[in-house]
């Protein structure tokens, strides 16, 4: 399957540069350009793209307000992409349902795999920042919160993938490690993030950090 993949950032240099690396990558078509969220939100609608690959610092409606409306409406997976590790933004754009994020320094091998696993649904995080993310996101909210309704529905099976996603494992290493398929594991997923009300599987690890659920 092609994932067709639609670049916003309002440098034009980086937006080539982008452009470049995914359009020559095998499997990934970089079906359009957008210099500002509004527009990214335009084109999406029309071009119909499999992931977004978003900058958050952008005029105009800036990638927060494009990625919170491309989720609501179901358009695209978002993959934020930014110079920073750690800021209000990011938590922003993972509060808005991003798939995740990377940093802009990010080799190409690594920004073609993970616009591939985004499009499959996977979840992606800088890998030098997850856990610094997810605890500073989950410091970041009110921790006298109570845990969601859903959690109390969820079964055994679920509650054992939700830890799984507190830990960051992949679909494939979730599988490995409680001993089933990976299409199993994606209905499992896919039921947590309903019941818990989540649009992301990012933030379903938030969750899971945030109440403990994740292994240490």
């Amino acid at each position: 399957m092609t994932v067709k993949v639609l670049v916003a950032d309002d440098h034009g240099a980086i937006r080539a540069g982008l452009m470049l690396i995914l359009g020559n990558a095998e499997g990934i078509e970089v079906v359009g350009e957008a210099a500002e969220g509004a527009a990214a939100i335009r084109q999406a609608r029309t071009l119909k793209p499999d992931v977004v690959l978003m900058d958050v610092r952008m005029p105009g409606t800036d990638g927060i307000t494009a990625t919170r409306e491309l989720i609501a409406e179901g358009l695209a997976e978002v993959l934020v992409l930014t110079t920073f590790d750690l800021d209000e933004y990011v938590h922003a754009a993972l509060r808005a349902g991003a798939a995740g994020f990377l940093l802009k320094s990010v080799e190409a091998p690594r920004l073609i795999e993970a616009v591939k696993l985004v499009a499959a649904g996977e979840g992606v995080l800088a890998p030098q920042v997850t856990r610094k993310l997810i605890t500073a996101f989950a410091q970041s909210t009110d921790r006298q919160a109570s845990a969601p309704a859903g959690l109390g529905e969820l079964t055994g099976r679920e509650h054992e993938v939700l830890s799984c996603l507190g830990a960051g494992l992949s679909n494939a290493q979730i599988a490995s490690r409680l001993h089933i398929g990976e299409a199993t594991v994606k209905t499992h997923v896919s039921r947590v993030l309903t019941k818990l009300g989540l649009r992301s599987r990012v933030q379903a690890a938030i969750l899971a950090q945030e109440h403990g659920l994740a292994p240490d």
